[in-house]
């Protein structure tokens, strides 16, 4: 044993020679003990001493030999005697060779093994040992004269793998590898559909070429829960064509983790219905629900979100549980447990936690800590090693004690190299041969390597490091030790016994102080070097309470629920998840949205009330703590989007699973900003003109509109210090991985400058993160003398311009300025700092620069430039505008001024790029450029449209635009003269998918001039169109005339199909209106059919709607059916094409409908046959049968053999063992049966059932195992007796009858009670006593031991 006194080890370095020694007795006596398991040290011991007295008696007789003088004898028969001599480790003669082989094909892996004893051979597929006799279908071993087969039948995919051989013998082990590659064939199977792994359940289908088609119907949707409740969902299934022998394969997930049966999680297969039952409800049971119902021709899935709530508190105000508490790191004499924080804290902080054990098998719970912990994890020590304990946490606050968690798996007290050891491995042969060899001189293990600190906390400190290089023939173990930082005192930490694992947690260190830590290796040779130390570490905590989430943006998605979406918290570390709080706008009652932490940043939040506004927070969580809500969001109104809001959710970045759910969240660095709110007033006007190729002409500021609130995209623009093209690559790299939160903006400029404020403008990100930009945030920081300061908020609400006045500077200083870009996905990063500008100002008479410019309408030989006037407007206001253009790569004397107005010039250069800025004119001179584009290339782009002019039958003129490259949050923006309309009064604005038109209400000269339309979200889609009163009246009036001849019947609906009851299948179409003259006719394959047998016609001249119906579709029916209209002079007509997959698809789903419909217009079942146990001991053997009639008749089929050949073998297996007695007649041989059986049967409404009743006598309880009383005393015991008929009652003392008397009362009382009573107690009474009851289905007894004692003397009396 080593030495357990702490002062030859805790205050000296290095190790005498006295301690090494035991340090190497105890090590070879460990490293002896590992080899062999626990159950075979028995064995070990006995065959160590029959081998002793074998060769002691072996030494005699060749004593003996040599004192006779014939050592040639005794020399062969030593020879004989020593079998060590012709045992041998297992080799491998032949080894396994590897194969490649085809999907369906069968492979056999073979070798050849010699030694002796004969070994134990074991094969091994990825390091699993093959159980042939599970998966006998599978796999086949045969092992013959030293030849050893592993043959694998019809492999499959699944079967490419690594098998390995494992031979072994007392003498050794050894190994040989293979390799079998599963090929498929090319297009057979689509390798990215995901394949249903087989389970032992799982039937296949054995009909060759049958196609299964899986409906779920009756699908469960969201559901709540409270904790403690039973909670039970599921789905029904239809699976077509039904077969009798197959059962399709149910798996349930939740989070995307495959759910197997517990006592919290039961699953039931029906035959038709997957159900899912949830036994007292935990919040671990929050989450997403799937159901999976897999058959041979692929699976289908369902999935809902289950919410649990918190159970009430016993004390009003105390918090939730917590919840999800697990074991974070085990050793064999402590268990570091973790755990998440409650949702709900009851009003008040949470002051702690308090951690509960209890040993697995007991009942009691013991406090671990005497006051609450803070941090969600706590060090549990003073556990004994080699027990498993379970574990459980409660949380206070200033109201009281919260229900504990759900207890945590249970978990050993081990070292976890122990732990590792017990994993699959190669098979013990059970045989143990020690011999006399001797001893091989063993290695001082060299010194560990990459020794760190994982984790440190106020609690404790983990060491984690990497085995030394030069282990030796044998294991290693460590030694830890320690030292305070600045000295040179090291002390060892486990001065009792070494420990096995890499991985090591120390206690009891003071708060505060610095130490660095070093690790020695062991064995049976000696202790080795230590390793370097570590770091100094201080001892606290180093994780932080993480900061408050970002901006909360919610938005619409059903009538009772609302996406949210945040910002994460910055420089969060180990992020368990967030907290998500709704409240009633006006309310100040805040309830949960979720009871278990949400990874990511967007969570869809259920149950709340329609026409409500709501408003939301969000909290993050981490062991540390929960940190500070979040900002409250805005409020909004919860009812169903008008768009598809989740396709414009996942627009903005969100990632989904391969079920819709949220999984992922906005990676880029958010801003710390308040929730958006109104946006400020627009700073300018925008001013637009057409660029122009002849001389300099000053422009009128009469073409003016103020900036949309959806910005076309510019894809053009670059960032401060980036090339265009890079700044492309950068937006094409954002797009591939999905960005959410815009790129930064760029070209901060200065607008205005006064003594204490400053204008700022900017240009837009080149890449808006899928989302419309819903505002900016400015930050500037000072520059004395060259060094930039510390970075300031210039606004806390987003502005939606691109312009902004910075207030409160101080004159004459120098600032920079910074933007960031905020959408529904977030604050993106910030823009690169601006150049430094001075805080003065301007007293300059011109006007300063126009702003914001953009480009639209871009073609080979002309373009649309649009501006926003200066914010400076001069000593007079601004009077005109001059813009100069040059070509990109030209110098900058190459700027030259155009001057026309509205007007397109075909004199540019195709695919020419050009740049262009503006200058504002006032009375006293020109002012200062703008900044200029970006290069515009003048080229017509594949797919431009242009906007069209069209006139309907009644005359309405509208103008027509189309875009073909539209996005999920593209716009079209229709301006007039160049100036938006918003809400327009003489026109109105209609959009249908990639159409946009606007339409005239009344046209009159009003409505002449120069009408546009953009498209956001788009490369720069837009359009113009000039109505003049010279010719554009004119033509459309005239085609209004010309249309008018060959008028058209409209429609609202266009020809489809769907399919009705009995799987009739229903052709329609509905026109807008039709005269009671009008005709229809209908059309197959270019031939009119007519009412009869096969179609059935209706018109319905009042709705426009016009049907066929067919009772089924056969093969002949494969083609294209047509309705032709006709009222009067208009007609039309509309066809649907049915060929190919389209038609064959309808066809089956119509004989699925029709043959379900007949199914269920007779008996059939909805449960099939099954049996239960009843608490009351009743076997029941129930079905559900639906559509029964009074004159339905149920019938049974030979089903008692069976069945009571079951009940008959329950029966026999529940005897006791055979005992034997000796009585007056002979020896008694008996036992004692639990269960007897008879057999009624009953029929209640539309449920079968057969009842098997069991009525033999039983003992029900009341009698304790052991009694002690005192001498003297009364002794009465009771118990419960039951049975039909009543049962016979016979009490036994030490196996003999007893009879009642006056010192021992037996009653027995109503066929139910019988007591026993001793009046006056001695020590002869002392025994084991008995009740036996018995009828005529059975018997069935109750022991008990009384023990009597004599109570102490009093003192003072001789005894």
């Amino acid at each position: 044993m080593l030495h357990n006194s702490p002062l030859s080890h805790e205050f000296q370095s290095g190790l005498s020679d006295t301690e090494e020694a035991r340090a190497k007795e105890s090590a070879g006596y460990l490293a002896r003990r590992d080899l062999f398991a626990s159950g075979v040290e028995s064995e070990h011991i006995e065959h160590k001493s029959h081998r002793t007295v074998m060769r002691e008696s072996a030494e005699r007789i060749s004593l003996s030999k040599r004192v006779s003088g014939d050592p040639s004898p005794n020399e062969e028969y030593h020879k004989r005697l020593n079998e060590d001599s012709l045992m041998h480790i297992p080799e491998f003669v032949i080894k396994p060779r590897s194969h490649t082989v085809w999907e369906k094909q069968c492979v056999r892996l073979h070798c050849t093994i010699s030694g002796w004893p004969e070994p134990r051979v074991v094969w091994y597929k990825n390091n699993v040992s093959i159980d042939p006799m599970a998966t006998p279908e599978k796999y086949k071993v045969e092992s013959s004269y030293s030849v050893h087969s592993l043959e694998i039948n019809k492999c499959d995919f699944d079967d490419t793998a690594q098998y390995r051989v494992s031979a072994m013998n007392s003498k050794g082990e050894t190994s040989a590898f293979a390799s079998v590659v599963v090929k498929r064939f090319k297009g057979e199977i689509d390798e990215f559909l995901p394949s249903p792994r087989l389970r032992k359940y799982f039937t296949p289908c054995l009909e060759y070429g049958v196609t299964f088609e899986t409906h779920l119907v009756e699908k469960f949707g969201v559901s709540f829960g409270r904790e403690g409740e039973t909670l039970s969902f599921g789905c029904s299934v239809i699976i077509y064509p039904s077969l009798q022998r197959f059962q399709p394969e149910i798996e349930w997930y939740r989070d995307d983790k495959l759910l197997v049966p517990s006592k919290w999680v039961q699953m039931h297969w029906s035959g038709d219905r997957a159900t899912l039952t949830l036994s007292h409800l935990n919040k671990e049971d929050e989450g997403l629900y799937t159901l999976r119902v897999i058959t041979k021709s692929g699976f289908e899935t369902h999935s809902a979100y289950v919410f649990v709530r918190d159970a009430d508190a016993e004390v009003a105000g105390a918090p939730g549980a917590p919840l999800d508490v697990h074991s974070l790191d085990a050793n064999k004499d402590y268990v570091i447990v973790t755990w998440k924080q409650p949702a709900v804290d009851g009003g008040s902080p949470i002051l702690g936690y308090f951690v509960d054990r209890c040993e697995v098998g007991m009942t009691h719970w013991a406090q671990c800590n005497d006051t609450p912990v803070k941090f969600a994890r706590f060090p549990v020590t003073g556990l004994v090693e080699g027990r498993s304990y379970v574990f459980r946490v409660r949380a206070v606050n200033k109201a009281g004690m919260s229900h504990p968690s759900r207890v945590s798996e249970p978990v050993a007290a081990m070292d976890p190299a122990d732990r590792t050891r017990k994993g699959p491995s190669a098979p013990w042969t059970g045989q143990i041969i020690v011999t006399e060899e001797e001893p091989v001189e063993g290695v001082v293990p060299g010194r560990p390597c990459d020794l760190s600190v994982i984790e440190a906390t106020k609690n404790y400190v983990v060491l984690s490091w990497k085995p030394p290089g030069e282990k030796g023939h044998e294991g290693v173990m460590y030694y830890v030790e320690k030292c305070v930082s600045g000295t040179d005192s090291w002390q060892r930490v486990n001065t009792e016994i070494p420990v096995k694992s890499p991985r090591f947690a120390l206690f009891d260190l003071a708060e505060g102080k610095s130490y660095r830590f070093r690790v020695r290796c062991c064995n049976s040779a000696g202790v080795g070097e230590p390793s370097e130390p570590t770091e100094a570490t201080t001892v606290g905590d180093k994780l932080d309470i993480p900061s408050a989430p970002g901006r909360v943006v919610p938005t619409r998605n059903t009538d009772t629920s609302v996406v949210v979406s945040w910002e994460a918290s910055r420089d969060a570390k180990e992020l368990v998840g967030y907290y998500i709080e709704s409240n009633i706008a006006g309310s100040n009652t805040w309830e949960p949205c979720n009871n278990k932490p949400v990874k990511g940043t967007r969570f869809i939040c259920h149950g709340l009330t329609t026409d409500e506004s709501y408003v939301f927070r969000v909290r993050a969580v981490n062991a540390a703590g929960i940190s500070e809500f979040s900002q409250e969001s805005e409020a909004i109104k919860v009812k169903a989007a008008i768009t598809n809001v989740s396709e414009r959710v996942e627009g903005g970045g969100q990632n989904t699973d391969h079920k819709g759910h949220p999984t992922a969240s906005n990676e880029g660095k958010q801003g710390k900003r308040a929730s958006q709110r109104e946006p400020e007033p627009a700073c300018g006007q925008e001013t637009t003109k057409q660029v122009a190729n002849s001389s300099t002409e000053l422009l009128k500021p009469n073409c003016i509109q103020k900036e949309s609130a959806t910005e076309l995209p510019d894809s053009h623009k670059s960032s401060v210090n980036s090339s265009p093209e890079q700044e492309k690559a950068g937006e094409r790299e954002r797009g591939r991985r999905g960005s959410a939160s815009p790129t930064p903006p760029y070209g901060i400029t200065v607008l205005e400058c006064v003594r204490d404020s400053m204008v700022l403008a900017w240009k837009q990100p080149t890449f808006i993160g899928g989302a419309d930009i819903t505002g900016y945030f400015v930050d500037y920081r000072e520059v004395i003398g060259g060094v930039p300061g510390k970075w300031h908020e210039a606004n806390i609400k987003s502005v939606s311009e691109r312009a902004y006045r910075v207030s409160k500077l101080k004159e004459n200083m120098l600032y920079q300025f910074q933007v960031r870009a905020a959408n529904m996905a977030g604050v993106g990063i910030p823009s690169l700092p601006s150049e430094t500008f001075k805080c003065e100002e301007w007293t300059i008479a011109v006007p300063g620069p126009p702003h914001d410019l953009q480009v639209q309408e871009v073609r080979k030989d002309s373009l649309v430039l649009l501006w926003k006037p200066p914010v400076y407007q001069g000593r007079d206001p601004v009077n005109g505008y001059y813009i100069d253009i040059k070509e990109a790569e030209a110098d900058f004397e190459m700027w030259r001024g155009v001057n026309e107005k509205y007007c397109k010039v075909f004199f540019l250069n195709m695919g020419e790029s050009y740049v262009f800025r503006v200058r504002a004119q006032n009375k006293a001179g020109v002012g200062k450029a703008s900044d200029s584009t970006e290069p515009v290339e003048a080229v017509t782009k594949p797919g431009t449209a242009e906007i069209v002019v069209n006139v309907d039958d009644d005359g309405v003129i509208s103008l027509n635009f189309e875009c073909s490259n539209l996005t999920a949050d593209s716009k079209f923006v229709w301006s007039k003269n160049y100036v938006e309309m918003t809400e327009p009064e003489r026109m109105t604005l209609e959009t249908k998918g990639s159409k946009s038109k606007a339409i005239f209400k009344t046209p009159s000269e009003e409505d002449l001039g120069i009408y546009s339309c953009f498209v956001t979200h788009t490369d720069g889609a837009s359009a113009s169109y000039t109505l003049s009163e010279e010719s554009e009246f004119i033509d459309l009036f005239h085609f209004y005339i010309h249309d008018h001849k060959f008028p058209i019947i409209p429609l609202k609906t266009e020809l489809a199909v769907e399919l009705l009851e009995k799987g009739r299948v229903r052709f329609w179409l509905q026109a807008e209106k039709i005269s009671a003259n009008g005709k229809a006719e209908y059309v197959f394959n270019d031939n009119v059919v007519h009412q009869g047998e096969k179609y059935k016609m209706n018109f319905d001249k009042n709705t426009g709607i016009i049907e066929m119906f067919m009772e089924s579709l056969g093969k002949e029916d494969e083609g294209t059916f047509t309705f032709q209209l006709q009222d009067g002079k208009a007609t039309n007509q509309s066809s649907l094409v049915l060929i190919g997959d389209v038609f064959k698809q309808l066809q089956k789903e119509s004989e699925f409908q029709k043959k379900e419909w007949i199914r269920k217009q007779g008996p059939h079942f909805v449960e099939y046959l099954g049996y239960e146990v009843t608490p009351e001991c009743c076997v029941r053997l129930k079905c559900k049968v639906a559509n029964m009639k009074k004159d339905s008749v149920a019938l049974w089929y030979n089903l008692m053999p069976y069945l009571m050949n079951q009940v008959f073998s329950v029966i026999a297996n529940s005897s006791t063992p055979l005992k034997i007695q000796s009585t007056e007649e002979g020896i008694r041989l008996y036992t004692f049966v639990t269960f007897a059986a008879f057999v009624s049967s009953a029929d209640t409404g539309n449920r079968l059932i057969l009842m098997f009743f069991i009525d033999r006598a039983r003992v029900a309880g009341g009698l304790p195992d052991v009694v002690t009383i005192q001498e003297g005393k009364c002794l009465n015991l009771t118990c419960n007796i039951w049975g039909e008929p009543i049962p016979e009652v016979t009490w036994l003392k030490n196996e003999r009858e007893m009879v009642s008397n006056d010192h021992y009362i037996l009653k027995f009382e109503s066929g139910k009670f019988a007591s026993f009573t001793i009046t006056s107690v001695s020590t002869s009474d002392s025994g084991k006593y008995s009740i036996l009851v018995k009828n005529k289905y059975g018997t069935e007894s109750g022991d008990f031991t009384v023990s009597v004692f004599i109570p102490d003397e009093e003192p003072g009396k001789k005894k």
